[in-house]
């Protein structure tokens, strides 16, 4: 899994894993799910991400697998 944050589009990435995306959808407003061509959910986007999380700086780093 890996955690980023682009400061320049204010979002959010959340990717459980690496696979070719086939379709995205807006999951709820401001979050963006991605799927792969089974259906299964490949990373997530947070949009405005400063509104949401608490402290963007943290996560700009974190990168875990």
């Amino acid at each position: 899994m890996r955690v980023v944050y682009d400061p320049e589009a204010d979002t959010v990435v959340i990717s459980l894993r690496e696979s070719a995306i086939e379709e995205s959808d807006e999951v709820r407003p401001g979050v963006i799910a991605d799927f792969d061509s089974a259906g299964e959910v490949v990373r997530f986007e947070v949009l405005n991400a400063s509104r949401v999380v608490q402290n963007t700086r943290e996560i700009q780093f974190a990168i875990a697998e």
